[in-house]
């Protein structure tokens, strides 16, 4: 049962709010929040006219004021409803403010020029010249702010038919970048974002309200907040929305309500005011002052209804991981959908800007890559997995460099000759494996120059293979095989220790000698828990001159996971590779497979490379692709040595 509220409506206006006695009709397994009400004081309602204005936004913060479409276009007044700024001329119909990284930024939808245009002002609270988006070729319901943990803004685009697009807002000086496009509901009708809670809110026309996370490395896997009657606790159906520090507000356009959702136990509160006897609510918008909440609604005859609530408890998340970000990224493997999976390091022996990363499509052959990421080759072998190189492997009378992959088509192992002066790769032709279903793979190499190429099977079988070319020919003998109790995929040797790691996806990190005569009984060096999360990728070693890391791919939380690779294994902690604005590389999210490297690769990669395989191409969005990180900041993040 809501309680029973009255909210006055002052300045001489008929216009009554009351909460009537209602009971709440959400219902058993399709509810999908527990609808909790709130007892709450009397609330009052300060109601002014506001002819002549279209759309009304509060200024975000401290500044006072707001930004209205009028009949002079877009216009910023102060607390008074006086001009503070030359309007821009035109007809708009939708309005979004935010507090930017450098300052007020506001989007609209130019009617006139059918396209979305962001406006900025400086210090003075001068207008900057307009900048324009592309038309984005469908109308446009609404559009939305939001601000990542680095900083970086966007602005979401909510059209007809489901479609939309996320868009990283240029500073002062540059061009806004198309980030992605979004698949939403077809009947979207409004959006709002609450960055402490990694939410992005959107009303869909006579079904609900919906959430999806903004950050743009995410899928678009949806969650409800709250549904129409008789499956939720909406009356007919949400428009306007505008995010709390605890939530969201909501209004029921169709049945005169305000609604409040707070984000408490793991489920959505909910509270609600119908709004009676006046006209049709169209606008929210909302700004935070100390402990209370301004509240300012517009209706559909320009009327302002004003109120304040209790501004809520923040909602802070989870410490967020620190982030490092990419210098470079590869050109897309040329096979879309999940394509790319794992990169090796090639170092060039005297000229250290001409190393080379090898990159495996596993739906089509081998990436061969500069340090800026251009493709030198693709060579197309088939469904590659995992690849891996060792140098100094005697084939018939010369000595080349080897990498091996796993080959998904013949479940063999893929050979390849690297050119040790020039970095050139060749095929060589593939091995028979013993194995049904190959899956990972990685290399080692004994004291004594001995070659190994270690694959495994979805199955939990590992075989380690010796590899022989005095004969000029590659060949591979089995020497010994051990396993996981579920599907493996990663793996990587330190040779200088003479120790394999290897990944059990869904379990942890096992550890073992990686000589062939000596047993293979498994150690646990990590298991998934609060640090790493399954899935468990890929796998490499940093060799510094004290001791050596193990780098992992924790894909469940999109992040990297650094390790002491010497007992007792001790964690220094884990970051993310964020977005790269200045240079227009995105961050990465659900990476398969990393290789990381010590050696010297000129001054823009101090302290060494990792190479990661980037799940989610985004900035624009298009086939996967693999990010360059220098390790120099990795190190310095996490205070490593």
């Amino acid at each position: 049962m809501r309680p029973v509220i009255s909210l006055i409506a002052v300045l001489g206006s008929s216009l009554l709010l009351s909460a009537c006695n209602e009971q709440d009709t959400t219902q058993g397994a399709a509810q999908p929040a527990a609808a909790t009400d709130v007892s709450r004081s009397e609330l009052t309602i300060q109601i002014r006219n506001a002819s002549g204005i279209s759309a009304q936004r509060m200024l975000p913060g401290e500044q006072a004021g707001s930004l209205v479409i009028n009949q002079h276009g877009i216009q910023r007044l102060d607390a008074s409803e006086q001009s503070v700024s030359a309007a821009l001329p035109g007809y708009y119909d939708t309005l979004a403010v935010h507090q930017g990284r450098s300052g007020l930024i506001a989007a609209s939808h130019d009617l006139q020029r059918d396209q979305p245009v962001i406006l900025r002002w400086n210090a003075d609270n001068a207008a900057i010249a307009p900048e324009y988006l592309p038309s984005t070729g469908y109308p446009l319901e609404d559009l939305c702010f939001y601000q990542d943990q680095s900083h970086h803004d966007y602005l979401f685009l909510i059209g007809e038919e489901g479609l939309g697009q996320q868009w990283l807002v240029g500073e002062q000086g540059t061009q806004s970048r198309l980030v992605r496009t979004l698949h939403l509901p077809v009947g979207a009708k409004s959006c709002t974002v609450n960055a402490e809670l990694n939410a992005l809110f959107v009303s869909e026309e006579e079904i609900g309200i919906w959430r999806y996370d903004p950050r743009p490395e995410t899928d678009s896997n949806r969650s409800i907040v709250d549904l129409n009657q008789p499956w939720g606790s909406l009356p007919e159906g949400p428009e306007g929305l505008a995010s709390t520090a605890d939530g969201l507000l909501a209004l029921d356009t169709g049945s005169n309500s305000l609604h409040r959702y707070r984000w408490q136990d793991e489920q959505w509160q909910h509270q609600s005011w119908p709004l009676n006897e006046g006209r049709k609510p169209e606008q929210l918008s909302v700004r935070a002052q100390g402990d209370a909440l301004q509240v300012l609604i517009i209706d559909d005859s320009g009327q302002q209804l004003l109120t304040e609530l209790d501004a809520g408890s923040s909602l802070l998340n989870a410490p967020t991981l620190p982030e490092v970000f990419a210098t470079a990224q590869t050109a897309p493997v040329p096979h879309g959908g999940d394509a790319a999976d794992d990169p090796a390091i090639w170092p060039h022996p005297s000229i250290p800007e001409l190393a080379r990363v090898l990159g495996t499509d596993k739906r089509g052959g081998l990436g061969v890559y500069d340090l800026q990421g251009r493709e030198l080759q693709y060579l197309p072998v088939g469904r590659i997995n995992n690849v891996d190189i060792r140098k100094g492997f005697t084939l018939g009378d010369r000595q080349i460099d080897l990498a091996v992959a796993s080959n998904r088509d013949r479940h063999s192992l893929e050979l390849f000759a690297i050119d040790p002066a020039s970095g050139q790769v060749s095929g060589l032709g593939d091995i028979a494996t013993d194995l049904t279903d190959i899956y990972g793979l990685c290399m080692s190499q004994s004291p004594d120059g001995t070659v190994y190429a270690i694959p495994n099977d979805k199955d939990g079988r590992f075989i380690q293979y010796r590899l022989d070319g005095s004969d000029g020919k590659v060949s591979a003998s089995a020497v010994r095989q051990f396993r996981t109790d579920t599907q493996p995929e990663g793996c990587v040797a330190d040779d200088a220790r003479q120790q394999l790691f290897i990944g059990e996806e869904a379990v942890g990190i096992w550890t073992l000698s990686a000589a062939e005569g000596q047993p293979t009984e498994l150690t646990s060096v990590i298991s998934v828990g609060d640090l790493l999360h399954d899935d468990v990728e890929g796998m490499a070693i940093y060799q510094h001159s004290q001791k050596p890391y193990l780098i992992v791919s924790s894909q469940g939380n999109d992040s990297y996971v650094v390790l002491d690779a010497l007992p007792p294994y001790r964690a220094h902690g884990a970051f993310r590779i964020g977005l790269n604005a200045l240079s227009g590389i995105d961050g990465v999210s659900e990476t398969d497979g990393l290789e990381v490297s010590s050696a010297d690769f000129g001054a823009a990669w101090p302290g060494g490379l990792l190479v990661v395989q980037d799940g989610r191409k985004r900035l624009p969005e298009g086939n996967q692709n693999f990010k360059l990180v220098p390790w120099q900041p990795i190190a310095d993040l996490l205070q490593l040595p």
